[in-house]
């Protein structure tokens, strides 16, 4: 079985390296050459283009958001491309919009079709250890099962439709911005009484939230660490506003994610864009006077 994978960013390169160790015949493509040709020395083929995949049985790609994923997929002829009977993942975390878009997509041109966005940071993707949520018809879920084994340690099934795994996708990215923003309130409110925001944190992610996002990013935020990032800023406005057009799209309300995405706004106001998301913390402390 030959893969394709495009987009080889910080995501897509450790994974597109995992398929080549478990020895699968790879064919990439990036915007950018620097990781193509690290891949090409690793025993990867390169693509002339995102138009050069009509020989993959299975296509991977893991775009930044939206508009690059409609401007390769769609506008650079990666659909148009590829054989009947082929199947595409795609792993990169976008709107409900693009989902619908994207199925159809692949309906009209013979295609399979599976979303898989991933939970895990650059270090988790790569050890091979991240949790994808996958939707999409049975027969391609089955087909895909084995490329998906090597990429993570558990393979979540949300039903047939692929738009469902984008959601889920966006309510847990909404539920560790939550964690982040409430650490960094508690953590403002701790230090405005003179008591160690540190510890606090460090008490807090050993008792009653135990847990590895409480801990991971708790410990970003007791030692102010947002740099290098491994989930900017900028991205977590991105989903929020995502997960505020599916809300809105479902009937739901979600008035906790509409004061976050102005904490991100705020954040990026202050320019700190680049920034690892852990840093919506200091939006809370640089408001009660602290930062």
């Amino acid at each position: 079985m030959k893969i394709g994978f495009i987009g080889l960013g910080t995501m897509g390169l450790p994974m597109a390296a995992n398929l080549l160790k478990a020895g699968y015949p790879l064919k990439v493509w990036n915007r950018g050459q620097e990781p193509v040709q690290q891949l090409v020395a690793k025993g990867a083929e390169a693509a002339a283009g995102p138009a050069d995949f009509k020989d993959v049985d299975v296509l991977i790609s893991m775009l930044a958001d939206d508009k690059a994923a409609e401007q390769v997929l769609i506008g650079g002829g990666t659909l148009d491309a590829l054989a009947a009977g082929a199947v595409h993942v795609n792993m990169a975390t976008i709107s409900l919009a693009l989902a619908g878009r994207l199925d159809e997509a692949h309906r009209q041109r013979g295609l399979g079709y599976v979303a898989a966005p991933v939970l895990g940071r650059v270090n988790v993707a790569e050890a091979g250890m991240l949790n994808i949520l996958a939707a999409g018809q049975a027969g391609h879920l089955a087909k895909v099962a084995p490329l998906l084994d090597v990429l993570g340690q558990k393979t979540w099934h949300f039903g047939e439709v692929p738009s469902q795994a984008n959601v889920v996708k966006l309510a847990a990215n909404f539920c560790l911005a939550s964690a982040i923003e409430t650490m960094g309130e508690a953590s403002a409110l701790v230090r405005a009484h003179g008591a160690s925001g540190s510890d606090f944190i460090a008490m807090l992610t050993n008792t009653v939230f135990a847990a590895p996002a409480y801990q991971g990013y708790g410990a970003m935020i007791a030692e102010a660490r947002y740099s290098p990032a491994g989930f900017k800023l900028s991205l977590g406005l991105k989903d929020m506003r995502l997960a505020l057009e599916a809300a809105e799209a479902g009937k739901v309300p979600l008035p906790f994610a509409s004061t976050m995405k102005d904490n991100f706004i705020d954040a990026l106001a202050h320019g700190d864009g680049e920034l690892d998301w852990a840093a919506l913390a200091t939006v809370a402390a640089r408001r009660a006077g602290l930062a």
